[in-house]
């Protein structure tokens, strides 16, 4: 359950290492986000020289959130910290970096981040 004002952390090799969501895309009665969904995020944290600098703004998924997230098949499944990936444009589901680092949750392979999945080196 991730809100507007959570702090997640950036999985990813775009230099950026820590970001704040500022909106969720799907209408202004959405308040929560979980696995696999589309968020607005404020870069609050980077390194110097990355593809990203901070305070600008980019859209990300989300790859992993401590709330428990309940399959299909009546298994959950949880993580140790909120986490996620930027991507390149709005309306694409292609990363703006090259790598993805730690455990990536399953469910964004049926939501269509194909690319996300095969540049992770763990899928959950």
């Amino acid at each position: 359950m991730i809100k507007i004002g959570t702090i997640i952390k950036i999985s990813d090799n775009t230099g950026a290492r820590e970001a704040k969501v500022i909106g969720i895309p799907g209408g202004s009665h959405k308040l929560c986000c979980s696995l696999g969904d589309l968020v607005i995020v404020s870069v609050t944290k980077a390194i110097p020289h990355g593809l990203v600098s901070e305070h600008t703004v980019n859209p990300a998924v989300i790859t992993r959130v401590k709330k428990e997230y309940r399959r299909a098949d009546g298994s959950y499944v949880r993580f140790d910290e909120n986490a996620g990936v930027i991507l390149s444009a709005k309306t694409s589901k292609e990363p703006k970096g090259t790598r993805v680092f730690g455990p990536i949750a399953r469910e964004l392979k049926e939501r269509g981040y194909d690319k996300i999945i095969s540049l992770a080196l763990e899928v959950v």
